[in-house]
């Protein structure tokens, strides 16, 4: 009885046992797998760059992006730098911010954001349109009706003056906005509002833009705009007219 329960047994173990030659030959396989799929992704021609796609674009020319992009056709699409190629793109100085993305099986997508004219500066007989960085966007002989001016000391480029002017053009509601003819910036923390209708607003800082644009509507609304008006809303809890 206990000889045949030992055969059993062995018979049992023999069989749940694993095959040496089936380990083997799974891991080998796994192995070929491993490599064919790195050969394809690195080693290949099958998935490189062969196109660089470029969206969101209207003032650079897509050629401009591209040769800053610079990623060579025929570069395997895994060894892209996709960081490295965005900021290169953003080096262009009407490029905000780009957003370089693999498009498989064999393109480069670049995905850029322009920069956008918020303000115009009066240069000597023209106007420059810049962003709130004072980057140069283009150039008008005329004033243009569409971008309050703004007025600061010093280099425009990089100038607290106009990004502190930039943030009331970017916050400030578009009824007030298209009524401004005039952002004096020349001391950031103490800036002054011209209205087209020769009435001023002492604005203070840049902060709290759309508490200070609320409270001038009510006292627009209760003292009605005019040459020589003044509307202090500084301290917008305490804002007076005079």
């Amino acid at each position: 009885m206990d000889a045949e329960r030992d055969e059993a047994a062995g018979e049992t173990g023999a069989r749940g046992g694993s095959d040496p030659w089936k380990v083997t030959f799974v891991a080998l396989l796994v192995v070929a797998l491993v490599c064919v799929v790195t050969w394809i992704l690195l080693g290949s021609r099958l998935l490189v760059v062969r196109d660089v796609a470029v969206t969101g674009v209207e003032r650079v020319p897509t050629e401009e992006v591209v040769a800053a992009v610079d990623v060579a056709t025929g570069t395997p699409l895994l060894r892209v730098d996709l960081d490295q190629s965005g900021e290169r793109a953003e080096s262009l100085s009407l490029v905000e911010s780009a957003t370089v993305t693999r498009g498989w099986p064999a393109t480069l997508e670049v995905e850029v954001v322009e920069r956008q004219p918020l303000l115009a500066v009066r240069v000597g007989e023209e106007y420059r349109l810049v962003d709130g960085d004072g980057v140069r966007i283009e150039d008008s002989e005329h004033r243009p009706d569409t971008h309050p001016l703004v007025r600061v000391t010093g280099e425009i480029e990089g100038n607290g003056g106009v990004r502190a002017a930039a943030d009331i053009a970017e916050q400030a509601p578009e009824p007030l906005l298209a009524r401004i003819r005039l952002i004096d910036a020349t001391e950031p923390g103490t800036i002054v509002v011209e209205l087209t209708d020769g009435s001023l607003v002492e604005w203070g800082s840049s902060e709290g833009t759309a508490d200070k644009s609320a409270v001038l509507r009510v006292l627009m609304s209760e003292h009605p705009p005019r040459e020589g008006r003044v509307y202090d809303v500084a301290t917008p809890d305490l804002a007076i007219v005079r």
